[in-house]
């Protein structure tokens, strides 16, 4: 299978409202569409996470982020800029908007990275709105860093299972994950 047909049998699975595992710019991630309840529900019923712990979302550029979020501070742009080329960064920002309201947080806020890893990226730009992206484990197990550490009950539980990297046998980590605040207060969560 070429990259471009798992790609497209990604994307057609999130579209029907199913979940995916898919290799991320950092951990190998289960995902769907950020703008479905339902799907997001199936995500936290498959991790076994409460809902009210936020998961993360993916997208393709910075422009796509500012859709779902009615204000991004300055400070913001700065560390798309300068700090995610370099490490993955997850920024939480306030006033999320456009998403399913499973997906944000009490607070209002709503955890966002843009993936710069070739394959979760032309997923993302192909889908044309934000992809779930939490870690490939139950809640409090190790995040699967290669698809080999996946446990075989995810397997069972997800609709779509992407063929790329999966012989891909490298260290991986979570991503940086820094708490913007409207006023431009950053806090670093991790």
């Amino acid at each position: 299978m070429t990259q471009q047909e798992d790609i497209k049998n990604a994307i057609e699975c999130m579209r029907k409202g199913g979940v995916i595992l898919y290799p991320t710019d950092t951990v190998w991630g289960i995902g769907c569409d950020a703008t479905n309840p339902e799907a997001v529900a199936k995500v936290y019923k498959i991790k076994q996470r409460d809902d009210s712990k936020a998961l993360i979302c993916l997208v393709d550029s910075a422009d796509r982020m500012a859709r779902y979020f009615r204000n991004v501070p300055q400070v913001a742009w700065d560390f798309i800029d300068a700090a995610m080329p370099v490490k993955p960064t997850t920024i939480i920002l306030d006033d999320a908007t456009g998403v399913a309201n499973n997906l944000v947080a009490e607070d209002g806020s709503l955890a966002m990275r843009v993936t710069f890893e070739s394959f979760s990226k032309e997923l993302c730009y192909r889908f044309q709105k934000p992809i779930v992206s939490t870690s490939a484990n139950v809640s409090g197990e190790p995040a699967a860093q290669n698809y080999r550490d996946i446990d075989p009950t995810l397997l069972e539980q997800v609709d779509y299972v992407c063929w790329t990297r999966r012989q891909e046998h490298k260290p991986h980590t979570p991503s940086s994950i820094v708490k913007i605040a409207k006023n431009g207060e950053v806090t670093i969560i991790r």
